[in-house]
């Protein structure tokens, strides 16, 4: 008989199906045994009858999270035990027959007990299966799904960058080295020059994929691997459409994820924030003056924010543009990398932008240097040596247009929607200082 999905047994009422998947819990209730069983769709109450006696010896065998397929009789429930709030809460299912397929050990605790963050993140092929910890990386999925499916829809091309790489792209960030056949490489900390060189072939590129940074903190903000979410455009005007495009692609995104998670965000008590039909923005020498007057903190001429910066200004945001969301832009060319364009009419200071949501920047964009020369002397200016970067440069020399992208970090996205305090509650299986699978140096 073929397997029936829980999420559609509502569909069988009075008919005999076969289901399969994990024991969430069994209950004995002297004859009546009830079993609620979980496949990836949803949950199901079973009861043993002891009319089928076979089946509720099997029944009484049962543990926590062991794999069993049942066949059963879908029936509905009596008018005053049914529980309209829950899914399957008006049925179900006498066990006919059961077959188990996995045994599982006792389980280290109980699924409910709040845990540590250690003790989760190494009990992780087991705590990842909770409902609540389940629900964030379905949302992160969802994330996942509407970048692409936007960015197509705007005919973009999805290329893939390479992970390991001769030199760090950015020159500066700290890098994980590794041995490439006898040679130095490293792991890519971005996939920056990559997508600039596929704008000279598509024009508008995406990808998504891991990068690293070899960086020793240990924050409820950073990890040293984490996924990147990019894109790049070329035949733009300035910054602003990288911003403009952006900004329709998180109102995209926002409308995905109220279609397909309500009920992920409604488990974890999270909101699903607004996007405006325009994100306000502002440069960084006015966010600064802002902070000066409304918060009573002089950072004028800072070179960036600090964190509690990016909190007041995201209050400030909220409080009078009614916007979760908000763009800092120009920050001062000593501080961006060498690829970042100059903006002609503010001299010293740059048409790039971070995007700050909800306390903390999300995004970091902008438009790059286009013109051969002028990037060659952006190079320099960094102290770096224009010869080991002739790979990249050769995408300038032979033609390329005025582009820009943003790069956007997945999992501290995740966190900020949902509500989550600490990225590597929104990350699978984390990299950070500590860790790295299951053990850990010490």
């Amino acid at each position: 008989m073929q397997r029936i999905y829980i999420k559609d047994l509502k569909e069988y009422i009075d008919q005999e199906i076969t289901i399969a998947g994990w024991v969430n819990v069994r209950r004995d209730h002297g004859k009546l045994i009830f079993i609620d069983l979980r496949d990836r769709t949803g949950l199901v109450q079973m009861v043993a009858l002891p009319n089928h006696a076979e089946a509720s010896e099997m029944a009484g065998q049962l543990r926590s999270e062991w794999v069993i397929e049942v066949k059963g009789k879908v029936n509905k429930r009596p008018e005053k035990m049914i529980n309209a709030d829950e899914l399957n809460g008006d049925l179900e299912i006498e066990i006919l027959d059961i077959k188990i397929i996995s045994e599982a050990q006792e389980l280290p605790f109980d699924r409910e007990t709040e845990l540590n963050l250690d003790t989760y993140f190494d009990n992780m092929p087991l705590t990842l299966r909770t409902p609540e910890k389940k629900a964030v990386f379905i949302v992160q999925a969802v994330i996942v799904q509407a970048f692409r499916k936007f960015l197509i829809s705007e005919e973009f091309t999805e290329v893939q960058a390479p992970k390991i790489i001769g030199a760090d792209a950015e020159g500066g960030a700290g890098v994980f080295e590794v041995d490439y056949f006898g040679n130095k490489a490293y792991l890519a900390t971005s996939p920056q020059f990559y997508k600039q060189i596929m704008v000279g072939v598509f024009e508008r590129v995406f990808m998504t994929g891991n990068v690293f940074r070899a960086e020793k903190h240990s924050t409820s903000r950073h990890i040293n691997e984490y996924t990147s979410l990019d894109f790049e455009m070329g035949f733009i005007e300035s910054h602003l459409d990288i911003m403009k495009m952006e900004n329709k692609l998180l109102k995209f995104m926002v409308g995905e994820l109220k279609e397909k998670c309500s009920v992920e965000f409604e488990l974890l008590g999270a909101e699903i924030p607004e996007v405006v039909d325009e994100i306000p923005h502002m440069k960084l020498k006015e966010a600064q003056e802002v902070i000066k007057k409304e918060y009573g903190e002089d950072c004028v001429g800072e070179p960036d924010l600090e964190p509690q910066h990016e909190r007041w200004l995201c209050e400030y945001s909220r409080r009078e543009f009614n916007s979760d969301f908000i763009f800092i832009t120009h920050y001062p060319v000593e501080k961006r990398p060498m690829y970042t364009y100059e903006d002609e009419n503010d001299k010293g200071f740059t048409k790039s932008f971070d995007l700050l949501f909800r306390g903390i920047e999300i995004t970091t964009g902008g438009q790059r240097i286009h013109n051969y020369d002028s990037l060659i002397k952006g190079i320099e200016k960094k102290g770096l040596d224009p010869e080991k970067f002739s790979f990249y440069l050769q995408a300038f020399k032979y033609g390329m247009p005025a582009h820009g992208g943003i790069g956007m970090g997945l999992e501290r996205l995740t966190a900020k929607f949902l509500g989550i305090k600490n990225i590597k509650e929104a990350t699978l299986f984390p990299r950070e200082i500590n860790r790295i699978d299951n053990l850990l140096n010490k």
